[in-house]
């Protein structure tokens, strides 16, 4: 069975998440497990004409889950593109175990950068060397913006002006902030975009990347209900 959607949920100020396509359901998982006893299950239907996943395929799915058999949710392939401020970038590509990625590349295109707008934090508290504390909420974030805003502005103007004296998009670039946005596919099995959403829906991953599983989790759960409530289980 092959569900079909469209779908993109806006992350952030300007990112987003977006379905291309997929491989595969929860029934893929099942039949790559039942393979090694040369079996093969096959979808139920219902009185009302729903089509159903078995109560036994279900329990196969949650016990291979809760065993560390992760190859059967290694089948089903998910294609998204990602639209993230590169930061957030950096801390998605260290996922590359079942992962492909394609990116957006300045080295060919020059149009406007667009950058994230942040909501600002405050240094984290008791020692911690990464991370933050509470959003910042007083006048002094207005401040903050402002600032920020001066410095990308120049650096913008440096970067469009690098472009008028013929220096080549591939070098000019670098003088873009890390808050610039960029967007790539992004190819991963079942069993690897539950690994991220896992690690970067936790509380201790930072903020702005927990939105981007959220909308990962958003996206996935309809397309294998079954395999993405064990997989992402507590």
């Amino acid at each position: 069975m092959t569900t079909m959607m469209t779908q993109k949920i806006e992350v952030l100020d300007k990112g987003h998440v977006e379905y291309v396509d997929h491989m595969g359901s929860d029934l893929t998982v099942v039949n790559a497990a039942r393979v090694s006893f040369a079996k093969t299950s096959e979808w139920e239907i219902a009185e009302d004409g729903a089509v159903n996943l078995s109560q036994r395929d279900q329990r196969l799915i949650r016990y291979l889950a809760e065993h560390g058999h992760w190859t059967p949710f290694a089948h089903p392939q998910i294609t998204l593109r990602i639209k993230a401020p590169i930061f957030v970038r950096t801390q998605l590509f260290k996922h590359k175990v079942g992962f492909t990625e394609n990116e957006i590349s300045r080295r060919y295109v020059t149009h406007e950068p667009e950058i994230y707008n942040p909501r600002w934090r405050s240094a984290p508290t008791n020692g911690a060397k990464q991370g933050s504390s509470d959003f910042i909420t007083d006048e002094t974030a207005e401040r903050r913006l402002d600032f920020l805003y001066g410095i990308v502005t120049e650096n913008l103007e440096v970067y469009s002006k690098l472009l008028e004296l013929g220096v080549a998009p591939e070098q000019a670039r670098a003088v873009l902030p890390q808050g610039t946005y960029t967007e790539w596919w992004w190819t991963g099995s079942l069993s690897a975009y539950a690994r991220v959403f896992k690690q970067r829906i936790d509380t201790h991953a930072q903020w702005e990347v927990q939105q981007y599983a959220d909308a990962i989790g958003k996206i996935l759960e309809p397309l294998f209900p079954h395999s993405w409530a064990v997989l992402t289980a507590k």
